[in-house]
């Protein structure tokens, strides 16, 4: 006989399996987790999310997700404001901050070009990162994509597009493999990277 599962697991194995890195199998598993520790997992988790519902939103500024807005890092004024990092995602700029060796500001686009997934120039947010770059203050725009086909035109169209902003454009160098992403790199070679940032011909 078929074991079957109430509405309620079945709704909470179907939305842990949307999660990036769990398929079916593994979101059944830890559901059951979960549900085998109600008081020490499943409710912590629950006000967890809800919390986070409630109380974090993306930086008006930078793109970064934050419980204020502008986020913490926009907002510390310590920070180099001569310097733009450009990411693709917020993955990616959390994954420079645990480098601890850029210290400037970010602007994240949310996402890459790719015509096959019909993402164009309208669907990221390269029209505020022109207004940014132009700014007095910013005199060097580091492109940090990934080592993706769609992070190398990304980077290419960004860099068409700042021409005329009157900044320097790097872009990340050695420890950055062809296909790399930046979330799955770890913190020395990112700091490496960075350091070795080099100028972008052609601007």
């Amino acid at each position: 006989m078929a074991i079957t599962s109430t509405t309620e697991i079945d709704r909470l194995i179907q939305l842990l399996s949307k999660l990036p890195g769990l398929g079916p199998r593994s979101a059944r598993r830890a559901a059951l987790d979960m549900l085998k520790r109600k008081e020490t997992m499943l409710t912590p988790l629950a006000e967890a999310l809800r919390s986070a519902a409630e109380g974090v939103s993306t930086c008006s500024k930078c793109g970064n997700l934050d419980a204020t807005d502008p986020c913490s890092v926009c907002a510390d004024d310590r920070r180099d404001q001569s310097t733009l990092c450009v990411v693709e995602d917020v993955a990616d700029m959390w994954a420079l901050e645990r480098s601890g060796v850029y210290k400037g500001q970010y602007h994240i686009l949310g996402g890459t070009l790719s015509a096959l997934d019909g993402v164009g120039p309208e669907d990221l947010s390269i029209g505020s990162l022109i207004v940014r770059s132009e700014d007095d203050r910013v005199a060097e725009v580091i492109l940090a994509m990934n080592a993706t086909v769609e992070g190398q035109t990304t980077a290419h169209y960004v860099t068409d597009r700042l021409a005329g902003a009157g900044v320097r454009i790097s872009r990340l160098a050695h420890g950055m493999p062809m296909g790399g992403e930046l979330d799955y790199l770890d913190e020395g070679t990112l700091a490496w990277a960075l350091k070795s940032r080099q100028p972008v011909t052609g601007v």
